[in-house]
């Protein structure tokens, strides 16, 4: 292994795999290093929803409008990492209807396609969906499986020169002159790399990444349950219409589909208590759009920590939206070539990427553009080389456990 790099991104999930195919397409050498296999955090412990943006439509129309073309984006490049499924946003008796009106004139604002239908049309399409449900308003939202994705990114970046380590963990970084000389991996690596750049990817981790080189990210992670139950007679994303609250999203795949979900701070990403009330209300929340789900089989059980980041948490209500990511430079903590990326979402990982990376290639010097957007991922379109992808980089998530073929 060669020990000297000019990025080492520290994090293999989404975002972390998207910065080095990012960086190794502009011919940047780049080593990224994870903790365990990739998207064994937050990429791969999510419920799989590919946003069309509508969900933040009337919070925040800027990150909607970036889901939009993230996901077109995706739709392009991504091939069986995703899903086109479309999605329902429902309005059940008792639901604000002002609420319902003021996301479809949000969404026709931001350009995010829509057709609202009355219950009985919607019920036509899904007949299990609820009596209680009055109208509903489609969107082009979709499914994306973490594990292929995140393995797909890696495996691009490699074939253009990266370096991808799993079970790595960053253990200690050294600096001089205000600069990161010697980062420490543990693991099944134990190698001692010197980067000319680092990037810190490493998702509800980032604060402790960034103390060891004596930066601080101020993080507010919260967890959020999952169940995924027996039920294989839905196609579109179904999303409840009202303020984003607890149990509010059921997302299909082949013979499942997923309950979420909840939001609850915590103080420890690794130890935390998985509350058997998260996992009721997500279900009886779920049922009254669809009720059949009630009774179904639980298949599995997860919980994911979503790292968001404090000050603009701060300034939300206790379920506000996060309103997309941020972008850290540490050169006010004298420590000039570290930059962490936190926050955002699934859908917008390569935007994150793209960030990031342009940011890295500034410091160094180096003048190349983003590829990203226009290439098409390795494997995107054979879901058996995806599927041994994630084999090979150890990536089997819950999320999408159903699907890949492992």
């Amino acid at each position: 292994m060669n020990n000297r790099t000019d990025v080492l991104v520290v994090g293999g999930g989404a975002t972390g795999t998207g910065i080095a195919r990012d960086l190794a397409l502009r011919g940047v050498d780049v080593t990224l290093a994870e903790r365990g296999g990739l998207s064994a955090g937050t990429s791969g412990r999510s419920h799989g929803l590919l946003h069309s943006g509508a969900r933040y439509a009337e919070a925040d129309g800027p990150e909607a409008r970036a889901c939009l073309e993230e996901s077109r984006t995706l739709a392009e490049i991504a091939g069986a990492c995703v899903r086109e499924t479309g999605g329902l946003f429902v309005q059940l008796t008792g639901d604000d209807p002002a609420y319902f009106e003021a996301k479809r004139e949000a969404c026709e604002e931001v350009g995010i396609p829509t057709e609202v239908v009355d219950g009985a049309t919607a019920r036509d399409e899904i007949p299990d969906l609820s009596d209680e449900v009055e109208r509903a308003m489609r969107v082009p939202d979709g499914v994306v499986l973490p594990s292929r994705l995140v393995a797909a990114n890696a495996a691009d970046a490699r074939e253009h020169g990266a370096e991808i380590l799993t079970h790595a963990p960053v253990t200690d970084m050294r600096r001089e002159d205000g600069r990161i000389t010697e980062v420490d991996l543990g693991g099944e690596v134990g190698e001692t790399i010197e980067p000319a750049y680092v990037v810190n990817a490493a998702g509800p981790y980032a604060g402790d990444v960034a103390a060891l080189a004596g930066g601080t990210v101020d993080l507010r992670p919260t967890r959020g349950v999952m169940i995924s139950v027996d039920y294989d007679r839905l196609e579109p994303v179904l999303n409840r219409c009202r303020d984003p609250d607890d149990g509010d999203i059921v997302v299909p795949h082949d013979d499942e589909v997923v309950l979420g979900t909840t939001s609850v701070p915590v103080d420890d990403p690794e130890e935390y208590e998985r509350a058997d009330w998260e996992v009721e209300r997500s279900v009886e929340e779920c049922a009254k759009m669809l009720p059949a789900v009630a009774d179904a089989a639980h298949l599995r059980t997860w919980w994911g920590v979503r790292p968001l980041y404090e000050p603009e948490e701060a300034a939300l209500d206790a379920r506000g939206i996060s309103r997309g990511f941020h972008l850290l430079d540490h050169a006010d903590e004298d420590v000039a070539n570290l930059a962490t990326i936190v926050g955002g979402k699934l859908t917008t990982y390569r935007r994150m990427a793209e960030a990031t990376a342009d940011l890295a290639c500034a410091d160094l010097g180096i003048d190349a553009d983003c590829e990203t957007a226009t290439r098409r991922l390795t494997g995107a379109d054979d879901p058996e080389r995806l599927d041994a992808l994630v084999e090979e980089f150890d990536g089997q998530g819950p999320t999408d456990e159903d699907v890949v073929g492992v």
